[in-house]
């Protein structure tokens, strides 16, 4: 990985672990609805500008039934859970349980193609739940009311990026432009029998507003294009480890923006449950110079 795909990471990573602070601060005044219906279209609004820029075309009656599945469970529900979850939890926390997706995956593609589940893997699952227990017995914000329903949403976000992840392997091949474009839209329509369960609790002020473009634009659309040219140039395997970044954004920007406490339980949850995703997907650092691990 040359530098400039490195610093594509990085930022990829401190675009997406923003994420969980503009939830933090637009979820009490929006709702999670309407908070995620502005992301979801502002995104393909966008994408809708960029495709027509680039000349992409989204082959609708071909794929529609395609981009409803993945709309659904990798924007439109998950969205909808950590926002719900961000009424009541930290932004560091939000981003710890959103690392847990590599470990759900795992159990789902053994059970999907019934296959054993290797020490490594189940070493890696234990570590992640160890890793998951540490920063919600010990965060002071997990006591609040309803944190216990939060932390369940949370963790079923994560459930369904693992199964948006299986689904996409096992599906047919679509341009990914396509993918990321054809899955925000079908993600507008699915969030609208969500509105009228979740009203708005307060009128929108500027920030909360601008906190949910931002989720739209830069989290979902400017992110999608960044992770698109990240595998294009250094591979999917390469790419995943923004995984294991974004709970150190995530934990950043809610401490320097929020003023949310890093306790020595936030770091050592956070440090358990990426140690425990990297052993499940089989991720091994290697310095520059040395040679590339055989491709999963």
């Amino acid at each position: 990985m040359n530098s400039a795909n490195f610093l594509r990471l990085v930022l990829l990573a401190a675009i997406w672990g923003s994420s969980f602070l503009f939830m933090r601060i637009a979820a009490p005044v929006l709702g999670p609805a309407v908070l995620i219906e502005y992301r979801v279209a502002s995104a393909s609004l966008f994408l809708l500008a960029i495709g027509w820029f680039l000349k992409k075309r989204l082959d609708l009656g071909a794929h529609w039934k395609h981009y409803l599945m993945l709309g659904f469970f990798n924007s439109a529900l998950p969205f909808l859970l950590f926002a719900f979850a961000a009424r009541t939890l930290s932004a560091s926390v939000l981003s710890v349980l959103n690392a847990t997706a590599p470990m759900f995956g795992a159990l789902i593609a053994a059970l999907y193609l019934r296959q054993g589940i290797a020490a490594r893997t189940l070493l890696g699952l234990v570590l992640g739940t160890i890793g998951v227990a540490v920063l919600v017995g010990f965060d002071s914000v997990t006591s609040r009311p309803g944190a216990g329903i939060a932390i369940a949403a949370g963790l079923a976000a994560a459930f369904c990026y693992s199964i948006a992840s299986t689904y996409a392997k096992s599906a047919r091949s679509v341009e990914p432009f396509a993918n990321a474009h054809g899955s925000m839209w079908a993600s507008t329509l699915l969030v609208l029998p969500a509105l009228p369960f979740f009203p708005q609790p307060a009128p929108a002020t500027p920030g909360t507003l601008g906190a949910a473009i931002a989720l739209g634009v830069m989290c979902s659309g400017i992110a999608y294009l960044i992770y698109f040219k990240l595998i294009a140039d250094v591979g999917p395997t390469s790419a995943l480890t923004v995984t294991f970044l974004n709970p150190l954004f995530g934990i950043l920007w809610g401490a320097l923006f929020l003023h949310e406490v890093i306790g020595w339980y936030t770091i050592a949850g956070a440090a358990i449950t990426i140690a425990g995703t990297m052993l499940v997907t089989g991720f091994r650092p290697r310095w520059p110079g040395t040679a590339p691990a055989a491709a999963r």
